[in-house]
């Protein structure tokens, strides 16, 4: 098997999983509890509360344990709501390439009675930091912008959105599920007021993430029961997911330029390959997308059938985002890039890991390249085009 889907999940780690035994067996205590196996485990989730506060270039205490990249991205966002609203400031700026944690969040508060503005993007799917500037009004109280996208791979000018926001005193958070572990974080740096992660994008555990929030910003606690998390946070925290989480982001942080390095090159190695095919597009900036993000769209075809006859030759792929794959619809991505409907569903997303091998690229490219060339000779739509009925769309 050829697993090309690591923007949907990652395989876990041999650091993570030894990182979670001892937590499964020996040290199983509640951290809420006061005797000694709960003050045990305790005492881990203070260290991994540190050890990721270190990685992110942060305080401990700004450091809350979530059960992922959802969670964390509803809390951010519906807190910095709350805390404009008890100002008078009801405007929100964001993108229309987000994932739907957000665009659902800010869907919700726009009910409410909030403004939110959806900021428009090229073909490359990158925003401007003067598209945020222009944006930024007195009443705004949030601008909540990605990393880098969960389904064309390109990373947006965080630092530079961060200075903006932080000059006109306006919060500024960012989804950083895609970028955490491939990309270099230093919260402080970038400007960033709150950051969303999840550990299982980086060979960690599914179900566990973190939310950063700078010192001052007050969380509202979207889960209500104990007091667990300094009381932003109700539930029993999960430790043996925290530790396995903090292993794989030390692991991930530590070798990123090796690794970015080679991925790049495999990445880069498809996408030639890729753009072989006749009448196919890259989606996204070919050079600002994250080391093994590989995006494209073909005419004529429809992903859900290229996916299942790449499947039975081994591979493992996707023709968007995870939370929505099982739609028929379109990705909003893709449309929101320009891409019309008959394009956007003949898409194909395939997401590298460390663990590719330039073989399995190869076999990749080849297999590709015959699927879509079987699919169009039993597509009438694509008999139309060739025959000139039709006029192609991707020259």
């Amino acid at each position: 098997m050829i697993y090309l889907d690591n923007a949907a999940t990652t395989k876990m780690s041999k650091a993570a999983i030894n990182a979670m035994l001892p937590y499964m067996d020996e040290i199983y205590g509640n951290p809420s509890s006061l005797h000694t196996a709960g003050q045990r485990a305790a005492e881990a989730l203070a260290d991994a509360r540190e050890r990721i506060a270190k990685l992110l270039g942060c305080e401990a205490k700004e450091i809350t344990f979530t059960s992922g990249g959802s969670e964390a991205d509803n809390q951010a966002i519906i807190s910095a709501a709350r805390i404009g609203e008890r100002s008078g400031k009801k405007h929100i700026i964001s993108t229309a390439i987000e994932h739907h944690a957000v665009l659902h969040t800010l869907e919700r508060l726009e009910k409410e009675g909030f403004e939110i503005e959806l900021l428009r993007v090229g073909e490359s799917g990158i925003i401007s930091p003067s598209q945020i500037a222009d944006a930024i009004r007195s009443d705004t109280c949030l601008v909540t912008v990605m990393y880098a996208n969960n389904e064309i791979g390109t990373v947006q000018p965080i630092a530079e959105i961060g200075v903006i926001c932080r000059e006109k005193g306006v919060l500024f958070h960012t989804d950083a599920v895609q970028a955490a572990g491939h990309l270099k974080i230093d919260v402080k740096e970038l400007n960033i007021d709150m950051l969303s992660l999840s550990a299982h994008k980086f060979h960690g555990p599914k179900g566990v993430g973190v939310l950063y929030a700078r010192n001052g910003i007050r969380l509202v606690s979207i889960i209500e029961g104990g007091a667990q998390e300094r009381g932003k946070r109700a539930g029993t925290e999960n430790i043996p997911a925290v530790m396995g989480m903090v292993a794989a982001f030390e692991e991930a942080s530590a070798h990123i330029e090796e690794k970015s390095a080679r991925m790049i090159c495999l990445r880069d190695r498809l996408i030639d390959g890729l753009s072989e095919i006749p009448h196919s597009v890259l989606n996204g900036d070919a050079e600002k997308r994250l080391p093994g993000n590989v995006s494209f769209c073909f005419e004529g075809i429809e992903g859900e059938s290229l996916l299942l006859l790449l499947d039975d030759k081994g591979i493992c792929a996707s023709s968007g985002s995870a939370c929505t794959s099982g739609s028929l619809d379109p990705s909003h991505v893709l449309l929101a890039i320009g891409r019309v409907h008959d394009i956007a569903h003949g898409s194909l997303r395939l997401t590298l890991s460390e663990e590719n091998t330039e073989e399995e690229i190869d076999y990749t490219i080849g297999a590709v390249k015959e699927v879509v060339q079987y699919l169009r000779s039993i597509y009438p739509i694509w008999r139309d085009l060739g025959s000139g009925k039709k006029e192609f769309i991707i020259k």
